[in-house]
């Protein structure tokens, strides 16, 4: 089997990979062969350049992890965030079905506009609110419904810049207060145990859209009190604060609420990953 991963560096396409490479090392037949593309590889934005890597490698199933995801940044420069998010899965699309690839797409909880009051299922109508959000949107629409859609949310790992190193690190240099968003609740998601389950829905080629985040939500505040507790350091420090405080204002609107429900998981007794508070405690282990 030959698996092609974009974005092969960021935080979910290098889980994706090492589970991979794992898998590779340990079977003895029907040889897993992975070919890993980071952006340095492979700009999805440059249709050439994905239809010759595609075509060449011919694989039986593409991961497509690549993605422009600063949020404040896609807001600033919309048609980046559309000529990567949107235009570049319409040309790994094009791509795969030349070659008869299956195709597994990342999205996420921004495609929602936030003003539910219970978790968001798949079916649920989506109305993003940032160019982010929306050039994720156009994504899914390039997606054939026999492909694989799994949307995610608030996504932490080992590698990368994200949420929980940006805690870890303020909480070690600073010693006053640090103020978190207490009113935007989603559901914190750690890399590696959402890497296991893409290759789990991936290679079984299950078709649809799946939402698959760690179990449980909490706001940032409190993720930022739950990051800190497992590092060792003083939880109290973390102060609630409206995103209306927020200094300097952000420029992408957040959704208030952006819960997923894993309903598609959950309704066919498939396993659920564990919840964040759990993960969280992992990964800021691994941290160190």
């Amino acid at each position: 089997m030959r698996i092609l991963v974009t974005g092969a560096s960021g935080q979910l396409g290098s889980e994706v990979v090492r589970l991979l490479q794992q898998r590779e090392a340990e079977r003895r037949r029907d040889r897993l062969e992975v070919a890993a593309a980071d952006h340095a590889k492979l700009d999805v934005s440059r249709r050439d350049a994905v239809m010759a890597a595609i075509s060449s490698f011919e694989p039986d199933v593409v991961f497509h992890a690549a993605a422009w995801t600063a949020v404040d940044a896609c807001e600033g420069d919309p048609d980046r965030a559309l000529a990567v998010n949107g235009l570049g899965t319409r040309h790994v699309a094009e791509a795969a079905r030349r070659a008869g690839s299956h195709v597994v797409y990342v999205s996420t909880d921004y495609v929602f506009d936030g003003r539910s009051s219970e978790p968001y299922t798949e079916w649920d109508t989506t109305n993003p609110l940032s160019a982010y959000g929306r050039s994720k949107r156009a994504g899914e629409l390039e997606i054939d419904p026999v492909w694989t859609t799994v949307r995610t949310s608030w996504l932490m790992g080992r590698t990368g810049s994200n949420i929980a190193k940006t805690i870890l690190r303020l909480g070690r240099e600073r010693g006053e207060a640090l103020p978190f968003v207490d009113d935007q609740t989603g559901s914190p998601t750690v890399a590696c145990d959402l890497a296991e389950k893409l290759l789990e829905l991936g290679l079984a080629r299950r078709p649809g859209v799946f939402h698959v985040t760690n179990q449980g939500s909490t706001t940032w505040f409190g993720l930022a009190r739950a990051v800190l507790s497992a590092a060792g350091l003083d939880p109290g420090r973390v102060e609630p604060i409206k995103t209306a405080e927020l200094v300097p204002p952000r420029p992408a609107r957040r959704p208030a609420f952006s819960v997923l429900d894993n309903a598609a998981l959950r309704l066919g007794g498939d396993r659920l990953l564990p919840a964040w508070e759990e993960s969280v405690e992992r990964l800021v282990s691994a941290l160190g």
